[in-house]
């Protein structure tokens, strides 16, 4: 059965609409609100929230935001008056079930499933935070994986786990388009 866009919420607030990408895929049950730019071959899966209402979110291309994942930003506070929004770079892997909020992911960034990303964090290129790990305002190395909560260095990433992890940037671009094509949405 070919579903429709209907159950997908794409809405501005405040003024501000999301910019998609043409070639994106927003799958069903997605809801992407305000001040969020959505680059080219990104793919946003089943059920994820994308809310950019008293920030900014920018998603790079090729990134992938995986089925039931949240991404936020921070508002201004008087000790932080631009608050902090959520940039993520190019490349980016982002688990199921992740929380990005109010922090950067540089180019070919990983965020594990269930894995937590808090204001203020960094994650360098190639740097890697593990499954259900959970960031709370530090830097991650590029190249450098980092486990546990509060999350804590573990180790460098070798070349082939980062290669691997590239290789899933390039699956999940194929994987968007297969689900649009098969959806009716491409």
């Amino acid at each position: 059965m070919t579903q429709t866009r209907t159950d997908i919420t794409i809405a501005a607030i405040h003024g501000k609409a999301p910019r998609i990408h043409s070639s994106a895929f927003i799958a069903p049950g997605c809801r992407i609100i305000g001040d969020v730019e959505i680059g080219p071959d990104v793919s946003i899966w089943y059920n994820c929230v994308v809310r950019a209402d008293v920030n900014r979110v920018v998603i790079g291309a090729r990134t992938n935001i995986q089925d039931g994942s949240v991404v936020h930003c921070d508002s201004p506070k008087p000790a932080r008056p631009e608050g902090h929004a959520t940039l993520i770079g190019e490349d980016c892997l982002i688990g199921h079930m992740a929380m990005v909020h109010g922090c950067t992911l540089e180019d070919r960034a990983f965020v594990g499933l269930g894995a937590i990303v808090m204001d203020g964090s960094v994650i360098e290129s190639e740097g890697m935070l593990a499954a259900g790990a959970m960031l709370t305002g530090k830097r991650i190395g590029a190249g450098q994986l980092w486990m546990g909560r509060p999350a804590k260095f573990a180790r460098d990433l070798d070349a082939a786990a980062r290669a691997a992890n590239q290789a899933g940037v390039r699956g999940y671009v194929q994987n968007g388009r297969d689900h649009a094509a098969a959806l009716g949405l491409g």
